[in-house]
């Protein structure tokens, strides 16, 4: 449906869903060219009709009118085909149900209560008459059995669950193919299967992932894209899509169809390969079991939960890449911050959207200089694929410490037109990092061994609501983090009330402390720095202190902050204030004194 529309001139910015309201004889004209073609089971437009998509366009008031006039709309394709072109045709409208686009951790975040989604959707297709569902594209098993569960629970017609997965049949939740949709099929599925990602070739070879003896449906793309002025093109001729499908149906799938890319032309080719076939029995698929456990080798550094185990205090010394391309000064610094005590230096990635030399570049250089390195990695600029790819470099380089953030957004910055991504948040990214650690991509491809990585997560005291903030930290640990970084505390009864909420968690927390160099930098970090909050007792304190008597009294306040939290805590974060190392360094001498 998609790549018609967009060959017939809808823009991609437009809700394809929305013409079945605005212009339905488009929609069914696309629904007669494929009946035309050879087609018996159709599909309603309504694959991104739920709510949480629909609200990208302003439309999530509109589920229940544009699923019931999907339905209505392919019915009367239905209809008008099994009076001229497909005469005497069983013919079947089968209702399209996509994933939400929404992790459940972000749904819950949103308050967004996904079986309701799917509820509104569903029973809207079901009032418009599909005699069957087909749940499509979805890579997350348990927002597909959530669907299913749904449907069930209105209504008894059949159920297509298909799966998008990664040529290495592991999906993004680590969890197989085969054993997803054994899951699926004990939970009520009337067929499983396979649809998108891939090209014919590469999904006949999936199909031999699957452990299953029941009949699959199998709905490839046409081969991989190009992109072209806008346009995702495929060039897969029919012939090609044909004969490879005559492959899928030797290897036991009961319905065959095409995703992205396919054309009637397509679905002409292959119903006429087709016709002459038939149905192949699937047989049971011996499948070899994949190792649990990745290689591994020695780590290239100690842990900093290795050397809290062994008890040793560690300090962790933000020292931020500088916005220029001078960098002597900047690999001075980071030399005398592990002179003086420094377990580890953490290099943040463009914190406050703000240019930087490139923090994986410069941790690979204080590598080479022996220099222990814990390296910040924002989800704002880079996409699932940009984010793993530098975490592999990371991990090829020996450096095994990093702190996952979704960072500020790019207009607060210093290059307001550029874009964020935010394909992910924080708690995504830790799941990702965590997943790499046991040895596979988010896609499922084996890295061969495990990145070893050490896992951090951020916390806030200073938050307004200290609960939703624990909230947030226990589902960061649940995802993986194995250690806690702060921002700056200021006030010393927040260390108190940290350590209380915290009590309960089993990770180390490493609580922020900011040495303060006069009273005009502390009263611009309380008004224009997110996250910072500093107490008026403090702010009094530093009123008018400039020069070194501010300093003087800015160490004050750190150095009492600095005894507070190491009477609680196993560790410290020292935040080196705008490149000013020595003054980091004179406190990291006074930590290490304790």
């Amino acid at each position: 449906m998609g790549t018609l529309l967009a060959e017939r001139g809808v823009p991609m910015s437009q809700c394809f869903e929305e013409l079945c309201i605005s212009r339905p004889e488009l929609i069914e004209q696309i629904h007669l060219d494929y009946l035309a073609a050879g087609a018996r089971i159709i599909e309603t437009n309504s694959f991104g009709a739920n709510a949480v998509r629909l609200a990208r366009h302003g439309l999530e008031n509109r589920v229940n009118e544009l699923n019931w006039q999907a339905a209505q709309t392919a019915k009367a394709a239905a209809r008008a085909a099994a009076t001229t072109v497909a005469k005497g045709a069983n013919i079947y409208v089968a209702g399209s149900v996509g994933p939400l686009g929404i992790s459940e951790a972000n749904a819950r975040e949103s308050h967004i209560d996904r079986e309701a989604v799917f509820r509104e959707q569903i029973g809207a297709l079901l009032d418009g008459g599909v005699n069957l569902v087909i749940f499509e594209t979805f890579t997350d098993p348990d927002e597909l059995l959530l669907a299913l569960y749904v449907k069930q629970s209105l209504h008894h017609c059949p159920a297509i669950c298909c799966l998008a997965s990664p040529e290495s049949g592991r999906l993004p939740s680590g969890e197989m193919l085969g054993a997803a949709m054994r899951r699926l099929i004990d939970a009520g599925a009337d067929l499983v299967g396979l649809n998108c990602i891939t090209g014919p070739g590469l999904a006949r070879r999936l199909m031999d992932a699957v452990p299953i003896d029941a009949p699959l449906a199998v709905y490839p793309n046409a081969g991989r894209p190009m992109y072209h002025e806008g346009r995702y093109v495929y060039e897969t001729s029919a012939q090609y899509f044909a004969e490879s499908a005559k492959a899928i149906a030797a290897g036991g799938a009961g319905i065959i169809g095409g995703c992205c890319g396919t054309t009637p032309d397509h679905i002409r080719a292959l119903a006429f390969m087709l016709a002459e076939i038939v149905p192949t029995e699937r047989v049971q698929i011996v499948v070899e079991k994949l190792p649990d456990q990745p290689e591994t080798t020695e780590p290239a550094e100690t842990s900093l939960l290795d050397q809290l185990a062994a008890g040793h205090r560690v300090i962790l010394t933000e020292f931020d890449p500088p916005k220029n391309l001078h960098l002597d000064h900047y690999l001075r610094g980071a030399e005398a911050l592990v002179a003086a005590g420094t377990d580890f230096l953490t290099l943040a990635d463009n914190s406050l959207a703000i240019l930087r030399v490139s923090n994986l570049a410069l941790g690979i250089r204080l590598k080479q200089m022996g220099l222990p390195t814990l390296l910040h990695l924002s989800c704002r600029d880079r996409n699932v694929l940009g984010l793993q790819s530098d975490l592999m470099g990371m991990a090829a380089h020996g450096i095994r410490h990093v702190l996952p953030l979704t960072g500020d957004p790019a207009k607060v910055g210093d290059h307001p037109g550029a874009s964020s991504v935010y394909d992910v948040n924080s708690i995504s990214l830790i799941e990702i990092i965590r997943r790499m650690n046991e040895g596979f991509s988010q896609a499922g491809t084996a890295l061969k061994r495990s990145p070893g990585f050490v896992i951090g997560c951020t916390f806030n005291p200073n938050a307004k609501n200290l609960e939703a903030q624990v909230s947030r930290l226990r589902r960061k640990i649940d995802a993986g983090a194995q250690y806690v970084m702060t921002q700056p505390v200021f006030d010393p009864a927040l260390i108190d009330q940290t350590k209380e909420a915290t009590r309960d968690l089993s990770v180390p927390i490493f609580v922020g402390v900011w040495p303060l160099l006069n009273g005009r930098q502390a009263v611009f970090l309380h008004n224009e720095v997110p996250g910072i909050s500093i107490p008026a007792h403090i702010l009094a304190h530093m009123e008018g202190q400039e020069g070194d008597a501010g300093l003087a009294a800015g160490m004050r306040v750190a150095e009492d902050i600095s005894r507070r939290i190491l009477g609680e805590f196993p560790g410290i974060y020292l935040m080196t204030p705008f490149q000013r190392y020595d003054v980091t360094v004179r406190l990291s001498g006074f930590v290490r004194s304790l």
